[in-house]
């Protein structure tokens, strides 16, 4: 996105980050946001806010991990910012998978695990913060440590497109 943040880049009149916020808010009454610049711009779509502890933003698992470390409830929805056609029926089918499963669920698409679509135990952060600190940082290498459940999606399931590029916001 040119160096912009992407979650602030408008689509459809909207931050990207105002069309997931829809999605998600009506499920929880503690929505963090990872963000290490920027704050007060998405103060009005989170609860809190969580930074990384290293300068040189070392990528999502470092965000994941600040987010659980400040996280009220026992499961958490992980989603990318730039995913604008997320809705509340994939949450809530992720939601009840990991509920049911008593783990961690996370989309599979295409048989490829995508995991800024995910819920999460908050006591998964133990695992989370062991593979951080044994080098590790694949968010996906680090989730499937654990037990995983995964919701198979189709691979034209549009509800999971990320908009990584100026191009996507013309879709």
């Amino acid at each position: 996105m040119g160096g912009r943040d992407k979650g602030l880049v408008d689509w459809q009149g909207e931050p990207l980050i105002a069309h997931v916020h829809r999605a998600v808010r009506p499920l929880s009454d503690d929505l963090v946001i990872s963000c290490n610049r920027n704050q007060a711009a998405y103060r009005a779509y989170a609860d809190q806010w969580v930074g990384d502890a290293e300068a040189d933003f070392p990528g999502p698992l470092a965000g994941v991990i600040a987010g659980l470390k400040v996280a009220r409830h026992a499961w958490v929805v992980l989603l990318a910012c730039d995913a604008p056609l997320v809705d509340r029926d994939l949450i809530e089918d992720l939601l009840r998978l990991a509920v049911a499963g008593n783990s961690a669920a996370m989309v599979r698409q295409g048989g490829f695990w995508q995991p800024m679509f995910s819920v999460l135990p908050k006591r998964v952060l133990p695992v989370l913060e062991q593979a951080w600190a044994a080098g590790e940082r694949s968010l996906q290498k680090a989730l499937l440590r654990e037990a995983v459940q995964g919701l198979e999606c189709a691979e034209s399931d549009r509800r999971l497109s990320n908009f990584n590029s100026p191009e996507r916001l013309q879709d």
